[in-house]
């Protein structure tokens, strides 16, 4: 009887399985059309806004005589639109690398949707170039944090020749006549929006990042690997436990459950049991810790499987996103320069005493038993103390070395704080 039930469950569970299959590859075969249709209607909302609102024009400052607000909300809507276009772009891009797509409707759609691209071509590169423009142009509204991530990237700018004036006054001189020019109104809408562009940009792959790996490996967990392992095992004889440790935490278990149920017959806590009784009440409790461990042990194998395949997941999006890359960096650049020198040394002090403190081997220590638990391996003492005697002690190296080679130049100041505050 129970093995019909097991045979009737896994024929559903198949079922189910191959019915979402067919879902999902139904769903890849429509990606370049559907991404396309999605990049399509983004390029017509932005040309009708042109008709309606710009006179056929571009969406900008110089087509219309309107407010700065309004004008700056069209160009957020703009701007949501041409991003939409270019992940869309992206996504059939690479669906159509991978299917044969014969249909002449979409060229018809790219065409336009390329005709709305180059209008906005001056705007699209300042999006996708937001870490060279915050290098070689550093926004006007905050002079001081743009010019210490330009600093940052290019060290050797800290070392150029004093002169006769304090360059401070020179700056002071410069922002003065550039809030007096006529196009500082335009200018500063313009370094706005692409600023929060680059904040927008960053926060969403950041997102992306974390939420795309995590979903993908719940999903193909739960969907895929998992029945495949559990089926894999149910058709042949295979082990309880994978690793010896599974295996003495059983026993252990199981001798606690047997003197547990020795001593309260002894304290008369329960009813007397004889030899017999003690030996089937043992041998039910084996049972049960057996299927605990066999579930463990599926479940430790398909987490490999799916670990793997988030990695696969995260790859893909880090290859596809270079230039959201490039403005996280430049993002971060802008958020490290900002703190305080307290603030900065603080954070030096904080990492470095987490991952290469006095405590850090215990961290590091829980950590990798963890992971050998998650990954369903036995821990190897000796292995963990070796990384533990080793990888901390190149980190430290590696931290000592860029404050002594970076910090040093980038914050001088930063870096004497930190000194103050370690001693």
């Amino acid at each position: 009887m129970k093995n019909f039930l097991f045979i009737k469950n896994s024929d559903l569970l198949l079922q189910k399985v191959s019915e979402y299959w067919e879902v999902m590859k139904q769903w890849f075969m429509n990606t370049p059309e559907r991404s396309l249709a999605q990049a399509y209607e983004a390029a017509q909302k932005i040309r009708n806004i042109e008709i309606e609102h710009f006179h056929g024009q571009v969406i900008a400052v110089a087509s219309v005589n309107e407010t700065p607000n309004v004008i700056s909300y069209w160009q957020g809507i703009l701007t949501q639109n041409l991003t939409i276009i270019k992940l869309r772009l992206a996504e059939f891009q690479a669906s159509r690398s991978l299917l044969e797509i014969a249909n002449p409707v979409l060229l018809n759609k790219l065409q336009f949707i390329d005709e709305v691209i180059d209008r906005y071509q001056q705007q699209t590169v300042a999006i996708s170039n937001i870490n060279k423009q915050s290098i070689s142009h550093p926004i006007k509204i905050d002079n001081e944090i743009y010019q210490n991530t330009s600093n940052f990237i290019n060290p050797s700018s800290n070392s150029k020749s004093i002169g006769f004036l304090p360059s401070s006054i020179g700056r002071t001189i410069n922002r003065i006549t550039t809030d007096f020019s006529p196009q500082a109104e335009a200018d500063f809408i313009r370094n706005y929006h692409i600023s929060q562009n680059r904040t927008r940009t960053s926060i969403r792959f950041l997102i992306l990042l974390i939420v795309i790996p995590l979903l993908t490996r719940q999903l193909s967990k739960e969907f895929l690997v998992s029945p495949i392992v559990e089926r894999v095992r149910s058709q042949q004889i295979t082990p309880v436990f994978i690793n010896s440790e599974m295996e003495e935490e059983a026993f252990k278990e199981l001798k606690i459950f047997e003197e547990k149920l020795k001593f309260q017959t002894l304290l008369k806590k329960a009813p007397v049991l004889s030899s017999e009784e003690i030996e089937a009440s043992v041998k039910e409790k084996a049972i049960e810790i057996a299927q605990e461990f066999r579930w463990k042990s599926k479940d430790a194998i398909s987490n490999v499987f799916a670990d793997f395949i988030s990695l696969v997941a995260f790859a893909v999006v880090v290859a596809n996103g270079k230039r959201e890359i490039a403005a996280i960096k430049s993002f971060m650049d802008e958020i490290i320069f900002g703190l305080s020198d307290s603030a900065k040394a603080f954070v030096i002090i904080l990492f470095t005493d987490i991952f290469v403190g006095f405590h850090s081997p215990h961290g590091w220590e829980v950590i990798l038993e963890g992971l050998a638990e998650h990954l369903g391996v036995a821990a190897n003492e000796s292995l963990i103390f070796l990384f533990i005697a080793t990888f901390p002690v190149i980190l430290d190296t590696v931290v000592k070395y860029w404050i002594f080679r970076y910090l040093s130049r980038l914050s001088p100041s930063a870096l004497a704080t930190y000194k103050e505050i370690n001693e």
